[in-house]
């Protein structure tokens, strides 16, 4: 995978927008299942090769200390061959001399040589260590982007067995509405009140026929008292 795919992954994944697509999934539920198991993968094979791009980096960096030191080791040796190279000028030996002369001039090859190897590779470390920020800080936001799944999953999940839950206690609760006349309870309470008002109406008839007795005594009290009198009226 190149430096390129790799970073364009990890972007495109980094910037998922997670709630557009619950929106237009069918079983959000299922569709968070298999984002987790798709991001974990997608982490895992980003993790090896951000970790190959970061050796691939280290490797650079080593190789440009290593230039480095040796362009200071190189310019040192440079240094002492020439004041040799002097010291013997000095003394008369222009001979040997010329050898130091020579053996300084090879050492400044030298390090010209791992100077230039430094300053080349010093654009590419810096791009490379750009990348490898890059990829850092897009891992990192998958990661947090998988604990964001986790979490809406279980919030989806513990909302829907709530509405489940409640649900199931709507329907438990309707079948046994006392308010529901086509209910056995509502028909059974239809038949008692019925009961109650045909005793009502039992007692009001047994009422009004026993006034109509006691009127009827009294009547006959009155026409008692009439026949006595009538009778006192014509005894001598």
């Amino acid at each position: 995978m190149t430096k390129q795919s790799i970073l364009g992954r990890v972007a495109q994944l980094a910037k998922a927008n997670i709630n557009s697509l619950l929106d237009q999934a069918e079983d959000p539920e299922k569709m968070l299942d298999q984002l987790i198991r798709d991001y974990t993968g997608n982490i895992a094979e980003a993790e090896q090769a951000v970790a190959t791009t970061i050796g691939n980096l280290r490797l650079l960096e080593q190789d440009h200390r290593e230039d480095v030191t040796a362009a200071g080791e190189w310019g040192g040796k440079a240094l002492a061959a020439s004041r040799k190279a002097d010291e013997l000028r000095a003394a008369g030996n222009a001979a040997d001399a010329d050898k130091f002369d020579n053996l300084a001039k090879v050492a400044l090859g030298r390090q010209l040589a791992s100077e230039q190897e430094a300053a080349a590779a010093e654009p590419n470390i810096a791009s490379q260590t750009a990348v490898v920020d890059k990829l850092k800080a897009g891992l990192d936001q998958m990661k947090q982007k998988l604990v964001d799944l986790k979490a809406k999953r279980d919030q989806l999940v513990a909302r829907a067995k709530t509405a489940e839950a409640q649900n199931t206690m709507m329907d438990a609760v309707k079948s046994v509405n006392v308010l529901d006349p086509t209910s056995e309870l509502g028909r059974f309470e239809d038949k008692v009140r019925r009961e109650e008002a045909r005793a009502l109406g039992q007692q009001e008839l047994a009422a009004s026929s026993l006034d109509a007795q006691f009127e009827q005594l009294d009547s006959l009290g009155d026409q008692s008292e009439i026949d006595a009198r009538l009778a006192a009226l014509k005894s001598p």
